[in-house]
């Protein structure tokens, strides 16, 4: 075992610095930081501190982190709160927040209430959706050809696409999103103290929770109104909160970091950038890799050990926590050749950017769907498109990975 020095988290009245960042947060523009790869070839699972100041230990290789992710028994994703180790709420209080959560249960809570959920992300559900985001796609595009550049690719066309995407799956007002937008990113950026954090959490569970009954007084034909009509018997309200707050948030956050920080990445590499612009049979790969290369998601839920186990050779005690870096894995040589690479040829297979095992993201097809339209679309409307700033801006302290800003412009040079 090799102890990896981090600093201890600043009190809750200090907001972080860089500095403070725990390791499986720690990045190099794209890449995850030199520090995670020198662990990853090292001793693989190693001891830090997590984001609250809490040991935990870090997994980095794509084995092992396959290992964890594929096994809820051992590694319970059921143990924690979100806010690890600082959450003083009852437990009654605590268990109303966690239901209907599943990143936060296992099977078969868990498995009881996907099921529920799965019809709505099938490969079907995705083909009848699709036209519908070609239209919101192209309404985006056709707005920033209007205003004209230079555009902010994020507020402009990243975020809001997926937004608006998400919010007519599950019946949310669109006009509602500065708020929730707001919301979420205090509730992911950790650099904020905690009581500011928990305060976001509990104004979404109160937004959310007039949402649900009004589908509850009146259910609509959106996924909110299905899940009152077909399965309000078997579901509570707190359920039904939990599980509209969570599509709500992970169906923005994730397809708008990629989008953004995907984009950036292609205006980079314009070789690779021109076969997804040109050829149709290149995006599918190409998403694929974006994904593994990119890996926005830093580590996922902070898991608990439920028995005395080991990892890579490492021992681990029950109780102990575990995070895994999957930005390290996804770029493991073990499992991708050349893997601080970017070839969107390659397809990526087997990467672990969508997580394994039984909390693999439910919402991936559409995921994938949104990014396999979005892109092409955004570089044929543009075929000049490239970064009208030099100063980048990156969300280093947010959960979910990406771009503050990305400023873009197109046409003529001036």
């Amino acid at each position: 075992m090799t102890e990896t020095s981090a600093p201890t988290t600043a009190p809750t009245s200090a907001p972080l610095t860089l500095d403070d960042l725990p390791l499986h947060m720690r990045r190099d523009r794209f890449a995850p930081a030199p520090e995670l790869a020198a662990v990853r070839e090292g001793p693989a699972v190693t001891r830090v501190r997590g984001t609250f100041g809490h040991e935990m230990w870090l997994v980095t290789r794509h084995e092992d982190v396959r290992e964890v992710l594929g096994d809820a028994a051992r590694f319970s994703n059921a143990g924690q709160t979100v806010f690890v180790g600082r959450d003083r709420r009852s437990p009654e209080e605590i268990a109303r927040m966690r239901a209907g959560n599943l990143l936060l249960l296992d099977p078969p809570e868990h498995t009881r209430l996907r099921r529920m959920l799965m019809p709505e992300f099938t490969g079907r559900r995705m083909q009848r959706l699709e036209p519908r985001v070609h239209e919101i796609v192209t309404e985006h595009l056709d707005a920033m050809e209007r205003t004209g550049p230079p555009a902010d690719l994020v507020a402009d066309f990243a975020l809001p696409v997926p937004s608006l995407v998400i919010c007519e799956l599950l019946g949310v007002p669109f006009e509602d999103r500065a708020d929730f937008q707001a919301r979420t990113a205090s509730l992911l950026d950790v650099s904020r103290p905690v009581e500011e954090r928990m305060r976001m959490q509990q104004a979404s569970r109160r937004y959310m929770a007039e949402l649900v009954a009004r589908e509850q007084a009146d259910p609509g034909d959106a996924l909110l109104g299905m899940l009152v009509r077909e399965h309000g018997d078997e579901l509570t309200t707190d359920e039904l909160v939990g599980i509209a707050g969570l599509l709500l948030v992970a169906g923005h956050e994730t397809t708008s970091n990629m989008l953004g920080l995907g984009t950036l990445a292609l205006l980079q590499h314009p070789e690779q950038l021109a076969r997804v612009r040109e050829d149709p049979d290149a995006v599918v790969p190409a998403v694929e890799e974006l994904l593994r290369w990119l890996s926005i998601v830093h580590s996922g839920v902070v898991k608990t050990v439920t028995e005395d186990t080991e990892i890579a050779g490492t021992p681990l005690a029950a109780g102990d926590l575990v995070a895994l870096s999957l930005p390290a894995a996804n770029r493991d040589p073990r499992a991708h050749e050349a893997g601080d690479r970017l070839d969107v040829a390659h397809g990526a297979p087997g990467h672990l950017a969508f997580g394994h095992g039984v909390h693999h993201c439910l919402g991936a097809p559409l995921a994938r769907m949104e990014m396999r339209i979005a892109f092409p679309a955004l570089l044929q409307r543009f075929p000049d498109l490239r970064v009208a700033s030099t100063e980048e801006r990156f969300r280093s302290f947010t959960v979910v990975y990406g771009m503050e800003t990305l400023p873009v412009t197109w046409g003529a040079e001036v």
